[in-house]
């Protein structure tokens, strides 16, 4: 929601209300709250006042009805991003949770072995000891340091485990553009099709268009649908041999690049982010190939290697389906 300035002004009703009432009931009204964008300047308030007569006979009276201007909140990891987490990783938590015990108990035992090691430094009759207590107390930093270090690993693990998670969940939820009358989001097409997103300027989609072409029957064996989307503004037109002869494979060209993104803005700002997560400039074209359950399996700059996507991706019918259905490579 947008926020709002912070001068009050006074919105005055065009007509004056006036009702008959009882002295007995209550005047009743509502003060309708005005929501502006700053940018609009319409109303340069960070409070919203309305000014109503509560009563045919009585001056009017201001009530005030705060607007208050928050900050919108910051995108926080959702609850299913969490569970498949929990899931892909069932004993993360027992093991973060050792981590922490073993954390606790070594602590514990180096200020034990502080405090002994202080009184026998001031008591010459226990300076027979100091080399076992400061033995010890090495023992005891170097386990709090060891385990300290696991869990940072395992609790670094887990945060870039579910920001991918979150990451693919937006993915999923972003449309896409079947025809001119169906759109459905992404998530539609698990367990469907694999999808490989060309994201770059017009003519770079036109390129991949054209060094997939030997490769169209193969690509829809293996599920595969292609997502181009012009990050340029510029829409690629992709021209097909409109004959008898080629009718066929016309035909699964179409169907094979037939996807287009819906709500532009929507996936600018996801492929924004994950450039910046990979470190790759924002002009740069790349590509993003989903298996089948959704998850991102390959990425990388420049086009989309077709071949290799042949050679790595199993048939998505015949007797190998079922069996590989899920070896569609590591995820990313």
């Amino acid at each position: 929601m947008a926020s709002v300035a912070n001068v009050p002004c006074i919105l005055r009703p065009p007509k004056p209300l006036h009702h008959k009432v009882s002295s007995n009931n209550n005047f009743k009204f509502l003060c309708r709250q005005f929501i502006v964008h700053r940018n609009t300047g319409l109303v340069p308030s960070d409070t919203v006042a309305c000014r109503c007569p509560r009563s045919p006979k009585r001056s009017s009276s201001t009530i005030i009805c705060s607007a208050a201007n928050k900050p919108s909140p910051s995108p926080e990891i959702s609850s299913t991003a969490k569970i498949r987490s929990e899931v892909l990783t069932p004993f993360r938590t027992v093991r973060m949770f050792f981590y922490l015990a073993f954390i606790a108990s070594g602590t514990l035992g180096g200020l034990i072995a502080t405090t002994q090691l202080i009184a026998a430094l001031t008591n010459p009759t226990k300076a027979a000891g100091i080399l076992d207590m400061l033995k010890g107390l090495g023992i005891d930093i170097g386990a709090v340091s060891l385990f300290a270090f696991l869990y940072s690993r395992e609790n670094n693990a887990k945060n870039a485990q579910l920001a991918r998670l979150s990451r693919e969940e937006n993915l999923s939820n972003l449309k896409l553009r079947v025809d001119q009358k169906k759109v459905i989001p992404a998530s539609s097409f698990r367990g469907i099709a694999r999808l490989v997103i060309c994201a770059g300027p017009a003519s770079y989609i036109m390129e991949s268009f054209r060094l997939s072409e030997p490769f169209t029957e193969s690509l829809l064996e293996r599920g595969v649908l292609v997502v181009p989307f012009a990050t340029d503004g510029n829409l690629p037109s992709f021209e097909f041999e409109e004959n008898e002869e080629n009718k066929e494979i016309t035909t699964k060209r179409k169907r094979l690049w037939q996807l287009a993104p819906a709500f532009v803005s929507e996936w600018s700002k996801w492929l924004d982010d994950q450039k910046k997560l990979a470190g790759v400039s924002s002009e740069s074209p790349v590509y993003l190939s989903l298996r089948m359950d959704g998850r991102v399996r390959g990425s990388g700059v420049g086009y989309p290697p077709w071949n290799a996507f042949i050679a790595q991706l199993p048939p998505v019918k015949g007797i190998w389906s079922g069996l590989l259905d899920g070896m569609d490579g590591r995820v990313l």
